[in-house]
């Protein structure tokens, strides 16, 4: 009698390559959209134009509440079943989202997008920790950041050729058509990574203590809070871009490409965190990304009242290139700052870490992009004024 082998495990190159795609399938989502808003807007008869930045903003809800949902999943089920789950909820918000005849509809399809893509985010993680350790992980991550780089760079060029030669549906066709992809290719070639013995109870409960202990940790806490507050900055750009740069400065078709060469300070601060903190420590790197921001954020608001809320397309896209990167110090470092006390938990810690983050962020940067008055100056007040209150957010958290 034949006896069945088991699942041969991928190479290291193709394992990286599949978590990279798994990973990346966030960014496209929401980058993607971008260049499609005025059309969605038009088409599915939405009256004011900064309410189709809810088609961008909506999908973090559902990326905190899933998060949240997915990593103490994975535990218990193992890692593919939670995957398979996240995926099948993305693909039917794709389909809801590329049939939708009504804005809300839409909507409803995105946030269940930000529900299913957060599996893939999450649960990859806790893939990569499963195989790897120490320098091995870190080597994995870091080729992985690279696709983190390249998304945003390439993704609103891909949705802006995909609109124009097919239309805006069918860049929630090409989602469907990589969730597939990588959904099969990760059933078929990458085996369960989670052993029976390794796996944790899922329960309300436990989620709920976990929780618990993080909000009586002030490190973990402190440096939570202010990453939300920096990444509702971040949301509150995302979500007003398209319209200052489209329309504000009639930009065009060329927006896909400034948006590319602002996201570049970001890829270059992701590539040059790990030497930084190695020479200056990621709490030195935290307060001075953060006073630098704020600093700019002050210069670049009384330029931008003396020219009545629109100065050179230059100076705006100079001050946006060194706030964002400062804002790529800030997202790594901010984050494992707050993981530090957790080890004893990682999973589960990063798991409430994150979503804790993002519910912060979601409303704060929605509040942004729906201040937008066809000026520059709600966003860089959205800036100046959460990069201030995550300034005294991290002297408390580090007065203890």
């Amino acid at each position: 009698m034949d006896i069945a082998k088991p699942k041969a495990a991928p190479s290291y190159i193709e394992f990286v390559i599949l978590m990279s795609l798994m990973m990346s399938l966030t960014a496209l989502s929401i980058d993607a959209m971008l260049p499609a808003l005025p059309q969605i807007g038009s088409d599915l008869n939405v009256q004011n134009p900064n309410s189709r930045q809810l088609v961008i903003s909506i999908i973090f809800l559902g990326l905190a509440l899933g998060q949240l949902f997915f990593g103490p999943l994975s535990d218990k089920t193992g890692r593919k079943p939670a995957i398979y789950a996240g995926y099948a909820l993305y693909i039917s918000g794709a389909l809801l989202s590329l049939s939708a005849m009504s804005f809300p509809i839409m909507l409803l399809g995105r946030f269940l997008q930000g529900v299913g893509v957060s599996a893939p985010r999450a649960v990859t993680l806790a893939l990569i920790r499963d195989r790897f350790e120490g320098r091995a992980m870190a080597r994995v991550m870091s080729f992985i950041m690279t696709t983190f780089i390249l998304m945003p760079m390439i993704a609103p060029s891909l949705g802006q050729l995909i609109l124009l030669n097919l239309g805006w549906r069918s860049i929630f066709g090409s989602f469907i058509l990589l969730a597939v992809i990588a959904m099969v290719w990760f059933a078929v070639r990458l085996p369960e990574t989670l052993a029976p013995e390794d796996r944790a109870p899922f329960t309300p409960g436990r989620i709920i203590s976990a929780t618990r202990e993080i909000l009586k940790i002030r490190t973990s806490l402190g440096y939570t809070i202010s990453a939300g507050l920096i990444s509702g900055a971040f949301i509150g750009y995302l979500n007003s871009s398209q319209q200052i740069f489209q329309e504000q400065y009639a930009l065009g078709e060329l927006f896909p490409l400034i948006f590319a060469t602002i996201a570049l300070s970001l890829g270059i601060a992701f590539l040059l965190n790990a030497r930084l903190v190695t020479r200056l420590g990621m709490r030195f790197l935290v307060n001075w990304s953060l006073l630098i921001i704020f600093g700019l954020s002050l210069i670049a608001l009384v330029v931008s009242l003396l020219a009545a809320g629109q100065p050179q397309l230059w100076l705006f896209m100079a001050y946006l290139m060194s706030t964002f990167f400062c804002v790529g110090i800030l997202f790594g470092n901010q984050n494992s700052l707050a993981m530090e006390p957790l080890g004893h938990m990682a999973g589960i810690g990063a798991a409430i870490v994150g979503s804790l983050s993002t519910l912060i962020s979601m409303p704060l940067g929605t509040l942004i992009g729906q201040s937008y008055n066809g000026t520059i100056i709600p966003i860089i007040i959205g800036i100046a004024v959460l990069s201030g209150l995550s300034i005294l957010v991290v002297r408390w958290t580090e007065s203890s």
